[in-house]
């Protein structure tokens, strides 16, 4: 008797959690908690760390770049603002709005950013092009900034990479 009764109150227990489950993954609700041990990120727009909880999709992009259709080249594309790292960074974070807006999802939905440079400390002089863009879907997610010595071609400034979940 009283392994049935935990067996029942075990499958209660699963039923209930598939039922709030399957109401946030309905209701799309995806929740966010910022984990920041210290606060110098939030001053970057980013946090340290962050829990999401009742995610039903995730994207993971590739390496967006400032790249647009070019079908008389080789490989089908053309680099645009070749050595010109602000508009490589604008450019690429257009070519993520375009990713995030087929996969039915927005910037509000980003959990995380890796940002690839070949050079960090121009980047961090443009950094402003990544708030500004950032700021208007309230977030700030984790993200990391890595230092490369060249991406896929050699005019190539930065590359970003995105985790999106909603």
């Amino acid at each position: 008797m009283r392994n049935s009764l935990a067996f029942s109150a075990s499958i209660a227990g699963a039923i209930a959690l598939a039922a709030v489950s399957a109401t946030a993954m309905e209701d799309n609700l995806m929740k966010r908690t910022s984990i920041n041990p210290v606060s110098w990120g939030a001053s970057y727009a980013m946090d340290q760390g962050e829990i999401t909880e009742g995610a039903s999709r995730v994207l993971r992009t590739s390496g967006q770049v400032a790249f647009k259709d070019d079908p008389e080249s080789e490989f089908g594309v053309a680099i645009t603002n070749a050595g010109n790292l602000r508009g490589q960074i604008e450019d690429s974070l257009a070519n993520i709005d375009a990713v995030l807006q087929e996969a039915g999802m927005g910037r509000e939905d980003i959990v995380h950013i890796h940002f690839f440079t070949t050079d960090v400390d121009g980047f961090l002089e443009n950094y402003d092009v990544y708030m500004g863009w950032i700021d208007p879907a309230g977030i700030r997610p984790p993200q990391s900034l890595l230092g490369v010595s060249r991406l896929v071609f050699p005019d190539l400034l930065v590359e970003i990479e995105v985790t999106a979940a909603k």
